[in-house]
């Protein structure tokens, strides 16, 4: 028998198949580029890759030809599928099965994350049509911070929105899951910020595998600019745009989800591969507002550690760009941070990149998403 992972997002369709007791991995897969020339990449137990261009592809047919490769894969051995769920509110503090009334509650929270949900639902029905007698499962990227203090969960706004869900729910949680036990397997419990830079981007302050909080809030748009997204701004900035710039809330949305981050401030990329390469200003000063922000949040973190022990970079840019860390640790060596040059150049999928005798323990670690959503899936089927 076998169990799937799906994180059907907008932009790549990732899966995964495991053995039923979700620790054997056998296939890692992803359709990627969709909306424009689609690829699909599969990595075996070998750990050979081999890739294949499907040409464009709209969301529904890239999650057609995602669902086919795991039934080519698992035939009717399918025994559950687990999906990642971006936002699970307040009510879902764990993985659950998906049954009655699930969908619902969860589509509710679309509003509050609107560039992921309603594609981690259309997962749900595809895997649904495609896989009938398979029992579906939930993971939730917001669950992780569920155990966050009051302190780090709260807005200061009357006590009444908090009550109705108004709340610092904090994102990329089950990416901080993963590296969380891996930093305790690699240092022990230790006072951790742990930076996922990817195109979404987020930091989290962990002590041991405990919560104490994140760059995130209530949508998985503040905190660190991203790809398209802004990150941190003044409340008092949107209310302008939408007094004087004529700009309604779906205008706000549009602006602040997919014209700003890296984008915006740059004037037309939001890749960061091609900023680094670019000699403009533009591409310039955007580096340097993304490595100030994110210097700036690994300091707040910390004040809430009351120190730092250990940091550790993750996802698409804290993994693939040693000029990104470089830099931001360049600005923490106040803090303890001490960056082993070599190290940093050449660094895989799990390195330490600190310097020998470095006060705090500087790591990258590849992220693992697809083994907790497993193990979440396995805990829940028995």
């Amino acid at each position: 028998m076998s169990l799937v992972t799906l994180n059907s997002g907008s932009s790549s369709i990732k899966f995964a198949l495991y053995d039923d007791d979700g620790r054997a991995r056998r296939l890692r897969g992803a359709v990627s580029g969709i909306g424009k020339t689609a690829k699909l990449s599969l990595t075996r137990t070998d750990q050979k890759t081999t890739e294949e261009t499907l040409g464009e592809l709209s969301h529904e047919q890239a999650l057609e030809y995602a669902l086919d490769r795991v039934h080519d894969e698992a035939g009717r051995q399918m025994r559950a599928i687990g999906h990642r769920i971006v936002h699970g509110g307040a009510a879902f503090t764990r993985a659950v099965r998906i049954e009655d009334g699930v969908e619902d509650r969860l589509r509710a929270l679309i509003p509050l994350a609107p560039s992921h949900q309603p594609h981690n639902l259309a997962g749900i029905e595809s895997a649904r049509t495609r896989f009938p007698g398979a029992v579906q499962t939930a993971s939730f990227d917001t669950a992780f911070h569920r155990a966050q203090p009051f302190v780090a969960d709260t807005y200061a706004l009357p006590r009444r929105y908090y009550d109705e869900g108004i709340r610092r729910y904090g994102f990329h949680g089950l990416s901080y899951d993963y590296l969380s036990h891996r930093v305790c397997e690699l240092e022990g419990e230790r006072r951790t910020v742990i930076a996922h830079l990817g195109s979404g981007a987020s930091m989290c302050a962990v002590n041991g595998r405990a919560p104490l909080g994140s760059t995130m809030g209530l949508t998985a748009l503040d905190g660190l600019p991203m790809s398209t997204r802004c990150g941190q701004i003044d409340p008092g900035a949107v209310l302008h745009l939408i007094g004087h710039e004529g700009l309604d809330a779906g205008g706000a949305s549009e602006l602040l989800y997919k014209q700003s981050g890296l984008k915006g401030l740059s004037g037309g990329t939001d890749d960061m591969r091609e900023l680094e390469e670019s000699g403009t200003a533009e591409a310039q000063e955007t580096l340097a507002y993304f490595v100030r922000r994110c210097r700036m949040e690994i300091a707040a973190l910390a004040s809430t550690l009351e120190g730092l022990d250990t940091l550790v970079f993750s996802a698409g840019i804290g993994e693939n760009s040693a000029f990104i860390r470089r830099e931001i640790c360049a600005g923490l060596s106040w803090l303890g941070v001490e960056l082993d040059a070599e190290a940093n150049t050449g660094a895989g999928r799990e390195t330490r990149i600190s310097a020998e005798g470095s006060p705090v323990a500087v790591w990258v670690i590849a992220t693992d998403e697809e083994s907790v959503i497993a193990r979440d899936v396995a805990g829940l089927i028995g």
